[in-house]
């Protein structure tokens, strides 16, 4: 069976990599990949990344505001990871919402509706 990938972004660079998965990694490399282009450590951003167009940086701040506060793209049971927000406005509905209920903001940020 083929090992299996998933995905890694730099932010500053805007770039995606697909690798493999760190549990399959030898204990001295496992987590710490550094980015072959600016060599800043690489994300781990899980298995169900579609990385966005690296010429999209609005969607690029939206991936930075998911991944800081901790949101990632991990499949589930039932399929793929879930809501993200796709755009600024949806990220800062969410913001909002957390910010007046008290709710974390990786909660409120994978949402799918604001009450």
């Amino acid at each position: 069976m083929p090992p299996s990938k998933t995905s890694y972004v730099c932010l500053p660079c805007r770039a995606a990599y697909k690798l493999p998965h760190p549990s399959r990694e030898p204990r001295a490399d496992a987590g710490r990949r550094p980015c072959p282009r600016c060599s800043q450590p690489l994300v781990h951003v899980g298995s169900a990344f579609a990385a966005p167009p690296r010429r999209d940086t609005r969607a690029w701040r939206v991936l930075s505001v998911l991944l800081h506060a901790g949101v990632r793209f991990h499949k589930s049971c039932c399929g793929g990871p879930g809501y993200r927000p796709r755009t600024p406005r949806e990220v800062r509905e969410r913001m909002a919402h957390a910010r007046l209920t008290g709710e974390p903001f990786a909660r409120a940020l994978v949402r799918h509706e604001v009450p």
